[in-house]
């Protein structure tokens, strides 16, 4: 484990006894979000597509004292969530925290005429569809003063040309965050969305054209750089924990002043 992950893990109380499920957990936003969770007295459960990412992520909160366990997650298949709502259950009794996080980009470089339906589709049932079978299913088990809360990206609050997929994906999920929000708060629980801006993480440092979209990112950043998943990760806790209990239907903006722009 670097250093990172250990400066991640300084311990604090912000989550006592709350039990945190969290997707696209194995790297990026969603592991550093796992183990700021766990050193703030979280159980959480993490999940994703990779096997030994997620597994490593629980050993290294569980070396730390922590209490974590994982599980592999298709986010847009509702039979999966079933599968780890109901483990999550059956392990800490129930579901406190739900983090949205996990995402794929699609091709941002391509123009909305050679874009095929297949990849579209295929974008939109991770990004928006995957949120809303995991509200719709964890939120049964949720209690007053639970919190959900979505990853969306300032691609759901402004366009850009070439990421019409992702862009329509992030958008969708900023408004099911508002309207869950409404649904949702008769039973106490608070939905908000995290809007971030360019992010080094693995997804941003892997996707086609990397350099080209990280160059144009940062120039169009004030602040001059991108984030640190750690830095998105301290918003999340934030939603998440009690000291937002006045907070919901809220999009919450981390870019780097992009968007001011």
């Amino acid at each position: 484990m670097n250093n990172q992950s250990q400066q991640e893990m300084t311990k604090a109380d912000r989550l006592h006894d709350k039990v945190a499920l969290i997707t696209g957990g194995g790297s990026g936003i969603g592991a550093a979000t796992s183990l700021l969770f766990a050193s703030n007295g979280a159980k959480v459960m993490i999940t994703g597509d990779k096997e030994d990412n997620i597994k490593e992520v629980a050993r290294d909160i569980e070396k730390l004292n922590g209490i974590a366990n994982y599980a592999i997650l298709d986010i847009s298949k509702e039979a999966e969530w079933k599968r780890v709502v109901e483990k999550t259950v059956s392990l800490y009794g129930k579901i406190d925290i739900l983090v949205n996080n996990a995402g794929i980009s699609g091709n941002l470089f391509l123009s909305l005429e050679d874009r095929t339906e297949e990849e579209f589709t295929r974008v939109l049932s991770v990004n928006l569809t995957g949120h809303f079978l995991g509200m719709k299913t964890v939120a049964p088990y949720m209690q007053n003063g639970s919190s959900i809360v979505n990853i969306s990206s300032i691609a759901g609050i402004t366009g850009n040309a070439g990421g019409n997929a992702y862009t329509a994906s992030k958008g969708g999920s900023r408004l099911l965050s508002k309207g869950a929000a409404i649904d949702l708060a008769k039973k106490g629980i608070r939905v908000n969305s995290i809007h971030p801006g360019y992010v080094d993480t693995p997804m941003v440092k892997n996707m086609e054209g990397a350099q080209a979209f990280k160059d144009m990112a940062i120039a169009s950043t004030p602040l001059g750089r991108g984030a640190m998943p750690i830095e998105i990760a301290q918003g999340i806790l934030f939603l998440a924990s009690d000291e937002a209990s006045f907070v919901t239907g809220a999009e919450l903006i981390m870019d780097g002043g992009f968007t001011s722009l």
